[in-house]
């Protein structure tokens, strides 16, 4: 399982707030704090600072390597920013980039840079067509990436599908199409990785708590095996380690014991 803490996003005004006012204590803090309570790596992401993302990609990242050592997952719709941050990394451990897609540009311009840093590889199944309207589309659109990315020199392995999670409020449909492709691509492809931006399932509706939770819990008994999420959120990272352990994937129920003592469950 793969944890990526979102919190350090310049979309969330806090975010935006601090790195205006370039206050690293407070990026710092988040960064420590979500290590703390068990991310595996910390996402960076300032795509929405356009003229500036350069500039802030570098400041958040030497930040944040200020007070922690863990991996980091550089994220941007820009090549040139994923570039920079990926440059400023220390130590040896295997980074993710955020992402890449089956759009032609999009994928020449970021697969030079999956290798040359030797990341493992959020790979979206969006296409020059759009955005897929069903499970057999996710399916079409993660085979052409897997099988690409395989010829590329990228192993299963280092591949982390994100099949588009789409708002249940737009349509009633779209929490059923990415539990069907999951478990359809999984049978295709049973040792690429899985990951997805989960709160996008609640967007505009009440309650967005509870869906997000409960939506973990279908998606990882179908085979996700990765999440972009906050993991401040107690009750969330509760659900994932009750739930991994119930499905097996917790020797001796380890992670589930220790979340107990650490409160997960008050």
């Amino acid at each position: 399982m793969l944890i990526i803490g979102e919190l350090i996003n310049t979309s969330r005004k806090v975010i935006r707030d601090a790195v205006e006012a370039r206050n690293a204590a407070y990026i710092q803090q988040v960064a420590k704090e979500q290590e703390e309570v068990g991310a595996d790596y910390l996402d960076i992401n300032c795509g929405n600072l356009v003229g500036q993302e350069l500039e802030i990609m570098k400041w958040l990242v030497e930040a944040v390597q200020e007070v922690t050592d863990i991996p980091l997952c550089i994220d941007s719709p820009d090549e040139a920013a994923l570039k920079v941050g990926l440059s400023l990394l220390k130590g040896s451990y295997q980074p993710v980039i955020n992402s890449l897609s089956a759009e032609e540009k999009r994928y020449t311009a970021v697969l030079p840079l999956v290798k040359e840093f030797r990341a493992k590889i959020v790979a979206l199944c969006i296409e020059d067509a759009g955005m897929p309207k069903s499970a057999a589309d996710r399916l079409r659109i993660a085979s052409f990436l897997v099988e690409s990315l395989e010829k590329d020199g990228i192993t299963q392995d280092d591949i982390y599908l994100d099949p588009l999670v789409k708002p249940l409020s737009a349509n009633d449909k779209h929490g059923v199409e990415v539990l069907e492709a999951i478990g359809m691509i999984r049978a295709k492809y049973p040792a690429v990785h899985f990951i997805c931006g989960l709160s996008n399932i609640s967007y505009g509706l009440p309650n967005r708590a509870i869906l997000n939770r409960l939506f973990v819990i279908q998606t990882m008994t179908m085979g996700m095996d990765g999440y972009i999420l906050n993991p401040v959120d107690k009750a969330m990272m509760g659900m994932i380690y009750a739930s991994q352990a119930l499905l097996g994937k917790d020797k001796f129920c380890n992670k589930y014991l220790k979340s107990h003592r650490k409160g997960l469950y008050d």
